[in-house]
């Protein structure tokens, strides 16, 4: 929720300094409706497919399908997957979409062309859509002018009615579906958490270790190549402490990489692919020596 949250307060940022800086209505009909729906919809893609692509979970659903070609994940599993993918994306976008809509201009700047003349009172005859396209601009024919402010209302009212029932949908929808993620869940609430901490840890101390295994790798090959390596203190104590022979093979590294749903094994949780590795290691030693 709070990287949620600060995804959404770096959008409202960047909307405030596009909306100062860069958005600017041509007020020219046609080019009007093009622009402000620009505005607002390819900014909110390039930001989707950003979150898409920085999320964890997508290059891990490609490498599942790359080498085992999503064999072990079930329609169920790959929607919530997707869905969770999808889900986390679209904060941004959603968030720039609405603050637009809350805005109002690039509405304004889209429709104001396609307002019926005939709806205002006393309106003069012969301003046709150029006339209503120049409404958002200051620009404006000096016999319409006292129309603008009761135009550029009508829009706004319009804008900003769209974006509350957005957040109003965005709200129950989000509401609904972790209503259905509880309900359709294999885990108690306290089990739930306790996978999340796991998870949480599990990734803070292999991120941590494999640092310090590439480090100390790194290490044993430029001392092999020039005949000593150049170490801080910390650095010669870990060299002490720790002995790195070898690179991991790939094999176990296709192991614990990958997709991962909730799974047991004879009662026990399995919380990772990590997790299950290390249980089938330990499960195959037990075997060797009680052989």
């Amino acid at each position: 929720m709070i990287f949620n949250g600060l995804i959404a307060l770096g959008t409202v940022a960047s909307q405030e300094v596009y909306s100062v800086f860069a958005f600017s209505c041509p007020c020219s009909p046609e080019r009007n409706y093009l622009y402000g729906l620009t505005a607002i919809g390819v900014p909110a893609l390039a930001v989707f497919l950003i979150g898409v692509m920085l999320n964890r979970n997508t290059w891990k659903l490609v490498f599942e399908c790359r080498t085992r070609g999503c064999r072990s994940l079930s329609s169920t599993a790959g929607f919530a997957l997707l869905g969770s993918i999808v889900g986390r994306a679209m904060v941004a976008p959603f968030t720039w979409t609405v603050i637009s809509l809350l805005r109002g201009e690039p509405y304004v700047c889209a429709l104001s062309e396609f307002v019926d003349s005939t709806s205002l009172d006393s309106f003069p005859g012969g301003h046709g859509a150029g006339t209503l396209a120049r409404f958002p601009c200051k620009d404006v024919p000096a016999e319409v002018e006292s129309f603008k402010e009761e135009i550029v209302r009508r829009l706004k009212y319009e804008s900003q009615l769209l974006g509350w029932l957005l957040v109003g949908l965005a709200a129950i929808t989000i509401f609904l579906l972790m209503c259905l993620k509880r309900c359709c869940s294999p885990l108690g609430n306290h089990q739930e958490a306790y996978w999340s901490q796991y998870r949480s840890s599990e990734n803070d101390l292999f991120q941590r270790t494999a640092e310090v295994h590439a480090k100390l790798l790194a290490a044993t090959n430029v001392k092999q190549f020039f005949g000593f390596v150049a170490l801080d203190k910390e650095e010669r104590e870990q060299v002490k402490e720790f002995a790195v022979e070898d690179a991991t093979p790939s094999l176990q590294w296709n192991k614990i990489t990958g997709v991962y749903l909730y799974r047991e094994n004879k009662g026990v949780p399995l919380y990772s692919r990590l997790h299950k590795w290390a249980k089938d290691m330990i499960d195959a030693n037990l075997d060797t020596n009680g052989k």
